[in-house]
């Protein structure tokens, strides 16, 4: 009996676990919508922190009127989390330190970061939003990615795009703040956005242009709306951008043409000494070399005077003229009648001058004859 009931027990606990099994794990990973971490309050911390903690950071000089503008609003913004804020004009540094009744343990670090923004161009009203729970912060050092200055100009431009129409679309689907300020990209907003953000800037420089992953951005967000597709993957739908490289590697003007390989060194160039045993010119005395070395000067001197010559004559060589080609007699094969050409102008002489030939006038004479029978 004991051992009956004992298996029986044994199978509902193996039906139950088949069950839990059967609910779909990606139910289980996936974040309810309009769930939200409930807030830190003090009674989760009653007693308080143990040490105080401190950031301090620079800010250029270009900020200094900014800062000292808002800066009250910044100390109004971190006394609701105990938390005390002072400016240095002199050292130009923003220092932030938490007191005896700071309970929330990670509001130091959101006030670290609100002043590296401040730092950074953000304006004050973007900044605060990170003291709230669901928004961080990051800062992208892009001065390092690219060694050449001015193709980091230009691909810092590409973030930005024309009238600031890129980092706009970007902004709208990361739901993110952007701000491009000298070497570095500093933005705020949800950490999925973020995430995106950073990789689009680290692409742009590396010479990915913007547009290729906001379109890939712009087609993730359409599939999360689908609760069928949000389960898949999605790298069907995905376009796939291939990199091509349409300019041809130079050819260098001067190739090295590899020799064919001989196991021999090659011959030793012969010397100076050399060549003068071999003509002679070793054994002959200072003063006939001397003579030899004077001729041969006056040898290359008078060529070329007879090069200048002979180009300084060219002006007066007249230029060939071409041959005189005789004009062709007309061909005289045909015989002229003259009686033929006499009967013609004997008959024009007969004829007065604008009168009609003989058969018009035939023809017209029979017209007149019939109209006045007609008359008739």
């Amino acid at each position: 009996m004991l051992c009956s009931h004992f298996l029986g027990d044994r199978r509902t606990r193996s039906r139950r676990a088949a069950r839990e099994a059967s609910v779909d794990e990606s139910e289980l990973l996936t974040v309810p919508d309009g769930w939200k971490e409930p807030a830190f309050t003090r009674e989760d911390n009653p007693r308080g922190l143990l040490e105080e903690s401190s950031f301090a950071t620079l800010f250029p000089k270009y900020r200094e009127a900014y800062l000292k503008e808002c800066w009250p609003l910044v100390q109004k913004a971190l006394s609701e989390h105990y938390v005390n804020a002072t400016l240095d004009l002199i050292e130009g540094s923003m220092t932030v330190t938490t007191t005896k009744k700071t309970f929330d343990p990670y509001a130091i670090i959101r006030a670290r970061d609100l002043i590296k923004l401040l730092a950074r161009s953000v304006p004050f009203e973007q900044a605060v939003r990170i003291l709230q729970d669901d928004v961080a912060c990051d800062i992208i050092k892009i001065g390092s990615l690219v060694r050449n200055r001015e193709s980091f100009i230009k691909r810092r431009g590409r973030l930005l795009g024309p009238k600031g129409s890129t980092l706009k679309a970007l902004e709208l689907l990361t739901n993110c703040y952007i701000m491009v300020q000298g070497n570095t990209v500093s933005a705020l907003g949800p950490f999925s956005g973020l995430k995106e953000v950073r990789k689009v800037v680290l692409d742009t420089m590396k010479n990915i242009h913007p547009i290729y992953n906001i379109k890939t951005l712009m087609i993730k967000r359409e599939l999360s709306k689908d609760p069928e597709l949000r389960t898949q993957n999605w790298e069907r739908f995905l376009p796939k951008f291939k990199r091509k490289n349409l300019k041809k590697r130079k050819e260098p003007k001067k190739k090295n043409i590899k020799k064919e390989y001989t196991p021999f060194p090659p011959p030793q160039p012969e010397s100076q000494i050399d060549k003068e045993l071999a003509s002679g010119e070793y054994f002959l005395k200072e003063s006939q070399k001397k003579r030899k070395r004077v001729e041969e000067i006056k040898a290359k001197q008078a060529e070329a005077v007879k090069k200048r010559q002979e180009e300084r004559n060219k002006a007066f060589i007249p230029p060939k003229e071409k041959p005189v080609v005789k004009a062709k007699k007309a061909p005289t094969e045909k015989k002229i009648d003259i009686e033929a050409i006499k009967e013609k102008v004997k008959n024009a002489k007969k004829k007065k001058l604008g009168a009609l030939p003989m058969e018009e006038v035939k023809l017209k004479m029979a017209a007149d004859e019939k109209k006045k029978k007609k008359k008739k």
